[in-house]
Order: structure tokens, then sequence, then C-alpha cells
């Protein structure tokens, strides 16, 4: 079975950027490179030539992957979001209870999972364990880290 792949609209517009310079940039940088290195003979001791076929290689799994990804993309329709509970592109505002620190998220699918920008996943311990919760709730999460508890203080668009 094919995995959906859940994505925002910036997520697609990014992801489509991303496979048009690989195609159009990435590509001829490579095939440039691997010209260079043919230039200079003997292939059995040339690592500028290994390095620029790694490099092809990386670039075209890649391109496989964006490729594969818009074959099975859902785009999360942010019109039809509420902020009555949490769900795949809400925006949270939580209170991490143990620390008394205010965090905001949102929920996007895995492909856009960026933690450090509090971006997180459906799929991770706290993305997972939030979904489906409303302002006010507690929610106690089992993470890596240990047990987190949450308070749900806004959901938004």
């Amino acid at each position: 079975m094919v995995k959906q792949v859940l994505l925002t609209d910036e997520g697609l517009r990014n992801l489509e950027q991303e496979l048009e310079y690989l195609k159009t940039v990435k590509r001829k940088e490579i095939a440039e490179k691997i010209k260079v290195a043919l230039s200079f003979g003997d292939l059995s001791e040339n690592s500028e030539y290994d390095e620029a076929k790694n490099d092809q290689a990386i670039t075209e799994a890649r391109i496989a992957d964006i490729e594969s990804m818009l074959k099975n993309v859902k785009i999360i329709d942010e019109s039809e979001l509420t902020t009555e509970v949490i769900h795949i592109g809400s925006k949270i505002k939580v209170n991490d209870v143990e620390f008394d620190e205010v965090c905001d998220y949102q929920i996007v699918g895995s492909n856009e999972a960026d933690p450090a920008n509090g971006r997180i996943s459906d799929e991770s311990p706290v993305g997972k364990g939030l979904l489906g919760h409303k302002v006010g709730d507690r929610v106690e999460i089992e993470t890596p880290a240990g047990t987190m508890v949450y308070e749900v203080m806004e959901i938004s668009k």
C-alpha cells in the first residue's frame, strides 16, 4: 500500500521548487563535475569522479523520492480546518507544564516536519498525542525523553 503524503500548500510549493532546482540546476552542475573529472584521466584513482558520481546518485534518489511523494500527495485544505480540535494543519499554543514554558507548534505531515522551527509531525509522539484535543485540555504524552505534560492554550488556522 502506498502511503499518502500530507502537505500544506506551502509544503507542496517547497517540494515543487526543490524538484525544479534539482532537475534544472543541480543536474547540470553534477554533469559538469563529471565532465571535468573525466578529463583528469585514470578513473581508478580519481576521487573527483567518485564524488561527482556519488552526488549524482544522491540527487537522482531525491528526485525520485519527490516525484513519488507528489504522486501520492493530499493537500491539507486550510479552509476546512476548524479551531475546535487539533488536527493536521493546526497551529497551536501549548504550555509545557513541567518547565512552565509556552510553545508554538504547527502539526504537519511528516515530510514537512521541522521541529527546530515549531513544525512537528503528526507521526511524532508529541504531534500524535496532541491530535484531537481541545483548548483547556491537559495532555500527558510518552516521549523518548519521558512523560511530557502539555496544556492546550490556543488553536488557530
